[in-house]
C-alpha cells in the first residue's frame, strides 16, 4: 500500500505501511520532517495499521528501563478505536488545542514494570493533550517519577496502580477526571490544576493545588496537603494542528492565583509560535550546530533520541522555548553541561531528560549565570518535565544536576536522581553531590522529586523560595558513617536543606525516606532550616522503608526517630 493518498477531514493523509517501526504517519499539507521516531496518526488510517505501530513500539519499550530507543506518538483530531500501552521513554499526544479535539475509545495505560504488579521502577513516559474513553470504565496509569499526565480528559475513573501494587508516583495536571481517582497504593501524588468527579485513597504525602474539589480531610490523617491556588504557573508548552496542516507550539499564558483546568474554553490562552520559527534537531545534531540556530534566533525542538554533546546548548535569547518530543536526552561527553540559559525574560525548557556522562560535569544544566541579578517576576524561566539521571544505563558523574542562579524561575515537575540500581549504580561510580542548588530569589517549584544523590538533595540558597511537593529519598548506598556525615555530630546529609543565610522559605508536603543498606547508617534529621518565622514548612513525614538505620528527626530537632520500635512515620503537621 506504499503511496496510497486519501484527502478527509481535511487532512492531507499520506499512508505508508512497511516493517520497520515509525514509517506509518499520516500529516498535514505541511509536515515537518520528526524523524522514524515520531508516527504522526490520523483517524483517516485503519485502526488496525496504527495498532500494528503501537505495538510494535510497546514491544520494544516495555520493559526498557535503560534502552535507547525514544518514541512520540502524535495524534492528530478526531476518533480513535485502539489500547494504546506506553512503555519507557515513550510520549503520546494530542495534536488538538483541546484535550476533546482528539478520542481515543479504548485503553490508554501504563503497565507495571516489575514483578508482581510493582510498579516502583515505572519511569519516563508521558500522555499529553486528549480525551480517553476506557473500556471498563476505568484507566490505570500506575506510574512512579518522571511520568507527565497533563492536559488528559478521562471519560470515566482512573486509578493510580496496578492491583494493589505498589507505585511512587506521581504527576497530574491540567486534566478533568470525570469519574473517580483511585490512589490506592500509590505512595505520593501531587495534583496541580485539575478537577475531577471524587478521589479516594492516601498513603503518605498527597498534595492537591489548585484543585476544584480537593478530597475531605486534613493533615496528617489523612495525610492531604491542600492549597486554594496556584500562586503563578505557566503550563507545559505543546504542539499543535490547524484545520490547514500547519504545525505550531502553543505557549500558554502565564497564570497567577488559579484553579482548575486552562481548556474549559476550548483552547488554552496563550499564544502559537509556527515551527517554522523553530529548528528541527535531530540526535546527529551537534551543541555547536544548534547553538548556531539559536544565536539566528530560532527555536530549537529536539526530536526523540540520545543527543551526545560535545558542549552545552547555550540559551541566549529572551522567551526562547527549547521542545523535546519522546523523551529526548541531552548527554554531555566532555565534562560539560548539557545546557545552560542566560538571566533573561521567558526562556522555556520543556520535556528533556538530560543524563550525565561519564567524565564529570560540575553542573548538568544551569539557569542563568552565578551572580544573576535580573527581575523575572512579569515573565518567567520555566522549566517543565525536565528531567535528570546520574548513572543507571551507563557510569554517570555530576556535581550539581540543576543549579538555579535566575530569580523567580518556575519548575513544574522534575525528577533529579542518582541511580540506585541499573549499570554504573555504586558509591565510588555515579557521583553526584547535590540534586537541586538554589541560588536565585522568588523561585518555585511544584512536584520535586529529588533522590539518592550523596551530599544535600537540595540546597537552598535564595530568599523568598517555595516548594509544593516534595519526594525524596537519600542514599541507600553510603559504605559507613565516616562516608555520610555533613558536619561534626550530624550523621549524613539533610533531604533538604535551607542555608544559614535564608530569612524566608515556605514548604508544603514534604516526604523523606530511608532504605540503608549498612545498618549503622544514620540520617540526624531530614530536613535543616534556619530557626525563623519566615521560614515555614507544613505537612511532613518520614518513612525508614527496611529495617536498617534511621532518621532521628524530620526537621531540625522536631519528629520522632523512624527507628522506633515498631517502626513508625512521624509526621510534623507545621514548623515552626
Amino acid at each position: 500500500m506504499k503511496g496510497w493518498r486519501l484527502r478527509a477531514k481535511g487532512w492531507l493523509a499520506v499512508w505508508v505501511v512497511a516493517g520497520s517501526v515509525g514509517t506509518l504517519r499520516a500529516t498535514g499539507s505541511k509536515a515537518p520532517e520528526f524523524g522514524p521516531d515520531v508516527m504522526v496518526f490520523s483517524p483517516t488510517i485503519p485502526m488496525a495499521e496504527i495498532q500494528a505501530q503501537i505495538d510494535k513500539v510497546y514491544a520494544v519499550q516495555q520493559h526498557n528501563e535503560f534502552g535507547k530507543e525514544r518514541n512520540a506518538f502524535l495524534f492528530l483530531p478526531g476518533e480513535y478505536k485502539l489500547n494504546v500501552p506506553i512503555g519507557f521513554y515513550t510520549q503520546a499526544l494530542g495534536l488538538g488545542n483541546s484535550p476533546d479535539s482528539v478520542h481515543i475509545a479504548g485503553n490508554v495505560h501504563v503497565d507495571a514494570a516489575s514483578r508482581n504488579d510493582n510498579a516502583t521502577t515505572t519511569f519516563w513516559r508521558s500522555a499529553e493533550g486528549f480525551s480517553v474513553s476506557p473500556v471498563g470504565g476505568t484507566m490505570q496509569w500506575a506510574v512512579s517519577q518522571a511520568v507527565a499526565f497533563r492536559r488528559m480528559h478521562v471519560k470515566g475513573d482512573m486509578l493510580l496502580n496496578q492491583k494493589h501494587g505498589w507505585a511512587s508516583g506521581g504527576w497530574m495536571s491540567d486534566t478533568v477526571v470525570d469519574g473517580n481517582v483511585g490512589s490506592g497504593t500509590q505512595q505520593q501524588w501531587i495534583s496541580r490544576n485539575s478537577e475531577w468527579g471524587s478521589w479516594t485513597g492516601s498513603n503518605w504525602n498527597m498534595v492537591f493545588l489548585g484543585v476544584t474539589k480537593p478530597p475531605a480531610g486534613e493533615w496528617p490523617q489523612p495525610p492531604y496537603t491542600k492549597v486554594a491556588e496556584t500562586p503563578v504557573v505557566r503550563e507545559k508548552p505543546f504542539l499543535v494542528v490547524d484545520a490547514k496542516g500547519r504545525y505550531g507550539i502553543r505557549v500558554p499564558a502565564l497564570r497567577t492565583n488559579s484553579s482548575g483546568v486552562t481548556w474549559h474554553g476550548g483552547k488554552t490562552p496563550g499564544a502559537t509560535i509556527p515551527l517554522a520559527k523553530f529548528y528541527i534537531a535531530k540526535p546527529s545534531d551537534t551543541a555547536t550546530a544548534m547553538n548556531a540556530e539559536l544565536a539566528k534566533g530560532k527555536n530549537l525542538l529536539l526530536t526523540p533520541g540520545i543527543y551526545e554533546l560535545e558542549n552545552a546548548i547555550h540559551v541566549t535569547r529572551a522567551n526562547t522555548v527549547v521542545y523535546g518530543l519522546g523523551f529526548a536526552t541531552l548527554k554531555p561527553v566532555n565534562g560539560t553541561a548539557a545546557l545552560t540559559t542566560a538571566d533573561v525574560d521567558g526562556v522555556i525548557v520543556a520535556g528533556l531528560l538530560i543524563d550525565a556522562g561519564e567524565t564529570k560535569s560540575p553542573v548538568l544544566m544551569e539557569v542563568g549565570p552565578e551572580e544573576s541579578k535580573a527581575s523575572h517576576a512579569k515573565n518567567p524561566i520555566c522549566l517543565e518535565d525536565v528531567f535528570f539521571r546520574v548513572g543507571g544505563a551507563k557510569v554517570g558523574r555530576a556535581g550539581v544536576n540543576l543549579r538555579i542562579n535566575s530569580n523567580d524561575t518556575i519548575v513544574d515537575h522534575t525528577w533529579i536522581w542518582r541511580a540506585d540500581h541499573g549499570r554504573g549504580s555504586g558509591w565510588e561510580s555515579n557521583v553526584s553531590a547535590n540534586g537541586l542548588v538554589v541560588n536565585g530569589n522568588k523561585v518555585t517549584v511544584y512536584g520535586l522529586f529529588v533522590e539518592h544523590h550523596q551530599e544535600f538533595q537540595v540546597l537552598w540558597n535564595g530568599n523568598g523560595g517555595r516548594t509544593y511537593f516534595y519526594q525524596s529519598e537519600i542514599p541507600y548506598d553510603p559504605p559507613d558513617q565516616k562516608s555520610y556525615t555533613s558536619a561534626p555530630g550530624t550523621s549524613g546529609w539533610a533531604s533538604y536543606k535551607v542555608a544559614d543565610s535564608v530569612t524566608s522559605h515556605e514548604a508544603w508536603g514534604l516526604g523523606i525516606y530511608s532504605v540503608f543498606s549498612k545498618s549503622d547508617v544514620l540520617l540526624t534529621r531530614a530536613i535543616e532550616v534556619p530557626k525563623t518565622s519566615q521560614v515555614r514548612f507544613h505537612d511532613m513525614i518520614t518513612v525508614a522503608l527496611g529495617n536498617l538505620g534511621s532518621i532521628d528527626n524530620v526537621i531540625n530537632d522536631v519528629g520522632r526517630p523512624t527507628s522506633v520500635k515498631p517502626r513508625v512515620t512521624p509526621k510534623v503537621t507545621n514548623y515552626p
